[in-house]
């Protein structure tokens, strides 16, 4: 096992376009760490020079107490599984997960003890003897992630190993990965566009965006306390309501004022939650995710509350999703199953202020 350092990393192209620009990351032993963001953050990218498949420009790798930019990367004690599996089609389970130990040159019953092991663990023993194109989905990922527990190396890296399984099998076989990961304590750097794969098994989360780090750190505090409006509306679905605001601050109070074209909603703000840069009369955005509307019910003093008509509703079972027009603006609430407006229904909805985001433009 190792730690792994990005200091000051870039990538730039042939071609002049900078996909990774100075990053700077400490990911700590044994620690699982995903790489998030859109098409064309750098994600990707940034695991492909970790695992050494892809050149630096400028800044440094390090790989425990090693830099490892002019390493190759069968010598960076990595494995890596991929998207696609690549698996040999004409290999059993068993030789497809034996097969870089072969190369190694590791005597046979050794290799043969380290399959059964992996096999156990992933739940492979019954199709040792099969081939891949006998396999499903799922027991082809499985096979490939055996082919790089068996190597037993200091770092495991997953670039989007999940994308072509279905909705089903992609939750079961995340939920494998991480109790993997979990008993052998392999630090691991993973890759996924996929913001609820990223919250469900990471330690730590590292938001990229054009190839800059927007925030990194656990799920929950990038989910509760957003570095920005990219960062606060990327992660969370239903996705975080965003409104166009005014600060006015009057005397302690600091007020965020909404136009609803024939009314005005005002936010009262705990100074704490407005960044010292937002001055009075400034433009900011207020973030309020769907879950924190509720629909009105005698109201409460603290909360800040609005008129609003249900343009259009998702009936999910457990859950309500209301479309709320309020003036020019249209909010998402996620509320109670058993929620019995309709279409067309005027009523007063609220949100508590200390649960609303507030992002300097």
């Amino acid at each position: 096992m190792a730690s792994i350092s990005l200091n000051n990393l870039t990538k730039t192209f042939a071609d002049g376009f900078t996909a990774v620009d100075n990053l700077n990351l400490d990911i700590k032993d044994g620690e699982f760490v995903v790489f998030v963001g859109p098409s064309g953050c750098g994600k990707t990218t940034t695991l492909r020079m970790i695992a050494g498949l892809e050149s630096v420009s400028s800044g440094s790798i390090t790989i425990g107490d090693r830099e490892v930019n002019k390493v190759a990367p069968k010598d960076r004690d990595i494995a890596m599984v991929f998207q696609n599996y690549a698996l040999y089609p004409h290999l059993s389970v068993e030789d497809n997960m034996g097969f870089a130990l072969r190369m190694s040159k590791m005597p046979k019953d050794e290799r043969t003890e380290r399959v059964l092991e992996a096999a156990k663990m992933l739940g492979l023993e019954d199709i040792l003897n099969k081939k891949p194109g006998q396999l499903s989905g799922g027991q082809r990922q499985r096979v490939a992630l055996g082919r790089a527990v068996v190597r037993k190396p200091a770092v495991f890296l997953f670039d989007e190993p999940l994308s072509n399984l279905d909705p089903d099998r992609r939750a079961s076989t995340r939920a494998e990965i991480r109790r993997i990961q979990r008993e052998l304590g392999t630090t691991t750097v993973y890759v996924t566009h996929d913001h609820e794969e990223a919250m469900a098994l990471g330690d730590q989360i590292v938001l990229l965006d054009e190839g800059v780090l927007q925030q990194a750190g656990p799920p929950g505090e990038l989910f509760d306390q957003p570095a920005n409006k990219f960062v606060g509306t990327f992660l969370g679905a239903p996705k975080m309501n965003i409104l166009p605001a005014m600060i006015d601050r009057r005397g302690d109070r600091v007020i965020a004022q909404v136009d609803c074209g024939d009314s005005q909603l005002e936010i009262l703000l705990d100074d704490s939650r407005v960044p010292a840069s937002a001055d009075h009369g400034d433009q900011v955005s207020i973030g309020i995710r769907p879950h924190c509307i509720v629909i009105n019910e005698g109201g409460t003093e603290s909360h800040a509350s609005f008129q609003g008509r249900v343009s259009d509703l998702e009936r999910l079972g457990f859950a309500v999703d209301l479309h709320i027009q309020v003036g020019p603006h249209t909010l998402l609430a996620r509320v109670n199953g058993d929620c019995d407006l309709a279409v067309g229904d005027e009523a007063t909805f609220s949100f508590d202020p200390n649960m609303a985001h507030v992002f300097v433009d």
